[in-house]
């Protein structure tokens, strides 16, 4: 019988060992320090109340990156709806139902036809592969899309 209680002992350890980690645990994750609360606070500036909408957030450095890179900045929502209306119409399966996520792809693309101005094939070819998914595009297809992007989203190209 001995073998049985020095397993019960050991369980029995084991359990106390685990509840003081997950209490340790629980503390840790819930407690934080007061002082970090109190100089968040302090230095979090006031929100300001106007009467005027402000612009949507864009950091600077990010939007001066990008235009660098030939990426143009988010479309207006019709510029993005005659946009999504021309993918639409080579193929319903290129947005499906995600137009955010066409749109981010249609800005990269113009991206690589400022890295690659003289190379139309490569710009086909990276277009093709960006826009496929579980839907694998034409190089036709992939064509239209690159006129598409550069129409409605490129705005120098």
């Amino acid at each position: 019988m001995p073998t049985g209680q020095g397993r019960a002992v050991n369980h029995r350890t084991a359990t106390a060992l685990t509840a003081v980690v997950i209490a340790a645990l629980s503390l840790t994750a819930c407690g934080g320090d007061k002082s970090d609360d109190s100089k968040t606070s302090a230095t979090t500036p006031p929100v300001a109340t106007s009467s005027t909408p402000a612009a949507p957030a864009t950091p600077k450095p990010l939007a001066s990156a990008e235009a660098k890179m030939g990426i143009p900045p988010k479309p207006d929502a019709a510029t993005q709806a005659k946009y999504i209306a021309a993918l639409d119409a080579i193929s319903p399966t290129i947005v499906n139902g995600k137009p955010h996520r066409a749109v981010s792809r249609g800005r990269d693309t113009c991206g690589t036809v400022h890295s690659f101005p003289t190379d139309h094939t490569k710009q086909v070819d990276i277009t093709r592969q960006r826009f496929s998914g579980a839907t694998q595009f034409t190089t036709a297809q992939a064509e239209q899309i690159l006129t598409a992007v550069q129409t409605h989203l490129c705005p120098k190209h």
